[in-house]
């Protein structure tokens, strides 16, 4: 993008940014403290969604036992759930163009209450995988639609840590919701933590009618204009970041519970306490990722991406043992902080698209969770063993590394053709 498109683009964030600071925020009387509550609301619908995505990779062993197939195999309701995301994001981003975000907001959990509600029931493994696609349909969306309202919230200097807020409540549902949702499987069964994630979509729900103050649609709104960002090459280069640069988490994290029980011999009481180390990791990764962000944001991404690829690559050898396997997920955890990075980075670039675009995040966030699980399932299935979706995830991170590589140098290559 030419430096001149940059600047112009930083002028009009900042003009809307002024604009809503002295109308629509004030209109509604929003203080430091309702903003508090705002932020309160839409993290806790990260919450609701960190529970369920990350859980159901930990109570993978369960809900494949109960269901009767092998653990493999259960491995494609995960990437059921992460289809449903990539496919539900930019759909509902660009038909909703014309709603409200408080509405929007609301509506979106309410469908992924139903989503969640009826996995709980699932009676077979095909309903399993049908149920998980409908819980994903709404999560992108939430995430992009919540982003943009945080961001109204601060000034352009503070984008990427009041995104990191929202997304807080997805890191600290690792640390607090995913281990206790495992216990509650353990204790109760896996389809109770489909169902509490449902009550807990309907607290969001409840929350956000209670505190997002009202909005009206943006009447230059249209689905037309938010498809303009897919003409935009870094956008696709964004994506593509995240798409391929995550799955090495994800492949990782997929097959953590079992690789723990199979390879490092713990019991299934250990499990949650190890998956609560990788929620701090991420926890402490988006707010790092969030400060660099706003400082240095494609170099803050080359360096989340090189840490993860030299974590990952550190896993098959820390497996057999529980202090070395616990300390590498740390590690590993730490390398998620790059959500909150790209999704700055591609409100930097998508123009008026903004809903679309950060939308869009999501959904290569969640094809990056489809592709780890598929890829380490495939490894593990080939005879390599557990420790191997390690080796792939660090492949799978260079590969980002090497997409953030063309980003940075059609970057460069667009600002000399400016200044010839």
């Amino acid at each position: 993008m030419p430096v001149a498109e940059l600047g112009c683009l930083a002028n009009i964030l900042s003009t809307r940014f002024q604009k809503m600071s002295s109308t629509q925020l004030v209109s509604t009387g929003v203080s430091v403290r309702s903003n508090g509550l705002i932020l309160f609301a839409l993290a806790m619908g990260g919450f609701a969604i960190g529970t369920t995505e990350f859980a159901a990779m930990g109570v993978l062993p369960d809900f494949a036992a109960g269901l009767g197939i092998d653990e493999p195999t259960a491995g494609h309701v995960i990437s059921a759930y992460a289809l449903g995301v990539v496919l539900g994001a930019p759909v509902i981003a660009v038909l909703g163009a014309r709603f409200a975000r408080r509405t929007l907001l609301i509506g979106l959990m309410a469908l992924f209450a139903i989503g969640n509600a009826l996995s709980a029931s699932a009676p077979s493994y095909g309903w399993m995988l049908a149920f998980r696609f409908l819980s994903g349909v709404p999560h992108g969306a939430y995430f992009g639609v919540a982003a943009l309202v945080a961001v109204n919230l601060v000034g352009p200097e503070r984008r990427a840590q009041a995104v990191a807020r929202v997304l807080a409540g997805l890191t600290i549902a690792t640390v607090i919701g995913v281990p206790t949702a495992k216990a509650v499987s353990l204790a109760l069964g896996w389809r109770w933590t489909f169902g509490i994630v449902a009550v807990l979509a309907l607290l969001t729900a409840t929350l956000v009618f209670a505190f997002v103050p009202k909005d009206t649609p943006d009447e230059a709104a249209s689905p037309l204009r938010e498809l303009t960002a897919l003409k935009r090459r870094q956008v696709w280069l964004t994506l593509g970041i995240g798409a391929i640069g995550f799955g090495g988490m994800f492949a990782v994290y997929a097959y953590l519970a079992s690789t723990l029980m199979a390879v490092t011999g713990v019991s299934a009481g250990t499990v949650p306490f190890v998956l609560g180390v990788f929620g701090i990791g991420l926890t402490l990764g988006n707010l790092a990722g969030a400060w660099a962000a706003d400082r240095a944001l494609m170099p803050a991404a080359a360096v989340l991406l090189i840490w993860s690829a030299s974590a990952l690559a550190l896993y098959p050898f820390a497996a057999p043992h529980l202090w070395s396997i616990s300390i590498v997920t740390l590690l590993i955890g730490c390398g998620g902080g790059l959500a909150s990075i790209l999704q700055t980075r591609l409100m930097d670039v998508a123009g008026d698209a903004q809903t679309l675009a950060a939308a869009l995040n999501h959904s290569a966030f969640n094809t990056a969770n489809a592709i780890g699980p598929w890829l380490g399932g495939m490894a593990i299935r080939a005879g390599f063993g557990w420790g191997s979706t390690g080796l792939v995830g660090s492949a799978l991170a260079l590969g980002g590394l090497a997409v953030w590589v063309l980003a940075w140098l059609d970057e460069r290559r667009r600002t000399r053709a400016f200044h010839a």
